[in-house]
């Protein structure tokens, strides 16, 4: 049996690519150590101003803020630049963006108090969840609907936190959680645990309403790892205190 033999050119190619994975991690990790309470909003770049789920992802955004939460999104347009928006609108928290490098050089939006590039995807995929406690997912394509079953397995695997998985829209969302619903679990490859991690929302209130409650679960859980008195728990502890609760 023969081994296909590989030239130096591409050992030397994959070995670059690994140094830049690493410079990417390392990017993230260490910009985004403070950011706190943080909660993470995906959605439609397509969604614009005249959109009323622009209008309400704006809403969201300023009052997430209100409520000391910076909000983190992919820095991007639509959705996105809403969310921003009504973060920036307000003076209590962080307007933060996770961009990427791209070959036609994409911008971020105007509404960043702090913005990161990364060159791959799921380098900054990772850091749209790691930093985040709960996740709110409004209307958008195939990029937001990858978003979303991403963080669903990572927390249905219990890689990651049980932070709240939000849906803003019922009329957006109600065919694929029905979908969901039905054929998924009466073929058994869902069940109805684990439908239970999703909310689906209208409200703005009760979006931060569920965030808030996703804060105290998180403070539960590092509490119950030891990590309560960390730099992380820490903020959040600021952010509970700042909301005047106990």
């Amino acid at each position: 049996m023969h081994r296909r033999t590989r030239d130096k050119n591409s050992i030397y190619l994959d070995s670059w690519s690994l140094f830049k994975i690493m410079a990417d991690f390392v990017k993230g990790y260490d910009e985004l150590d403070d950011v706190g309470a943080a909660v993470t909003v995906f959605g439609s770049a397509r969604l614009h101003e005249d959109t009323p789920y622009y209008q309400k992802a704006r809403q969201i955004g300023k009052q997430l803020a209100d409520s000391g939460y910076s909000v983190i999104t992919g820095g991007s347009y639509g959705i996105m630049e809403a969310a921003n928006r009504g973060a920036k609108e307000s003076s209590h928290a962080e307007s933060i963006g996770l961009n990427i490098d791209l070959p036609h050089e994409q911008e971020g939006n105007e509404y960043l108090d702090r913005e990161l590039k990364f060159d791959y995807f799921f380098v900054r995929k990772v850091m749209l969840v790691r930093y985040s406690l709960a996740y709110i997912i409004m209307p958008g394509g195939f990029g937001t609907l990858d978003e979303f079953f991403e963080v669903l397995t990572l927390i249905q695997t219990k890689k990651s936190t049980p932070g709240a998985v939000i849906l803003v829209g019922s009329d957006y969302w109600s065919k694929l959680f029905e979908f969901m619903q039905t054929t998924m679990i009466e073929y058994g490859t869902l069940n109805q645990q684990d439908l239970e991690l999703i909310s689906i929302v209208d409200d703005t209130d009760e979006v931060i309403r569920i965030v808030d409650a996703s804060l105290h679960n998180q403070l539960e859980s590092i509490k119950e790892m030891g990590l309560e008195d960390s730099n992380y728990g820490n903020m959040l502890k600021e952010t509970l205190n700042s909301q005047g609760c106990c």
